[in-house]
This record gives C-alpha cells, structure tokens and sequence, in this order.
C-alpha cells in the first residue's frame, strides 16, 4: 500500500470510530517463512477486500471502505467485493478523501 493510501486508512478509521463506528484495518496478502528448515506460506484475508471494515455501533450495519488516492482506481478484485457487500445489504465505498466518505455515510 502506499504512503498516501496508508494515511487515509489510518485517517477514515480515526473518523468512523469519532462518528460511532467500531473499525479497523483489514490486512490481505501472503507470507513466506522458513523455521528449522521447512519452508510456510500463508495467504490471509480475501482476495480484493477493502482496506477498512466497520460496525455501526448501536445497529450493527456493516461498512467496507476501499482506500485510493491520486488516480488510482479499484481493481476488478475490489470493486467486485464492493459490489457483493451492496448485493448483500451492507454498506461499501472506495474513497479518495475523507470528504468523500463523510458524504457517504451522511454528515
């Protein structure tokens, strides 16, 4: 993820938990490593899941929100998650700005 990216995830999740959302990072990817000579490789998390999740506190909605900065857009594996968390009755947006999630989930 890069620099910008991660200032904005740490950003969206300062102000969701301000306006009465439990949310947290949510980390995807692999990881190689070698102990007493046998080699591990772990994928983690689903492929195209958005940076941050979160909870409505009190109504217990959930949110994903896909982090871009500059001209970057969702990939295919992204934008696919957004659209089956909608599918599925929960919120998602892919945000380059605060402002744009503040809009999102109403000011």
């Amino acid at each position: 993820m890069k620099s910008g990216e991660t200032e904005l995830v740490k950003a969206a999740i300062a102000y969701l938990r301000m306006r009465g959302w439990m949310a947290w990072r949510n980390n995807t990817g692999a990881m190689a490593w070698s102990h007493k000579g046998k080699r591990w490789y772990v994928k983690f998390g689903v492929p195209g899941a958005s940076d941050v999740f979160a909870i409505k506190l009190g109504s217990g909605r959930f949110l994903a929100v896909e982090c871009k900065v500059g001209r970057n857009k969702p990939t295919k594996a992204q934008q696919a998650f957004i659209d089956d968390v909608r599918r599925h009755g929960g919120l998602a947006v892919c945000i380059w700005s605060l402002d744009d999630l503040h809009e999102y989930i109403g000011g």
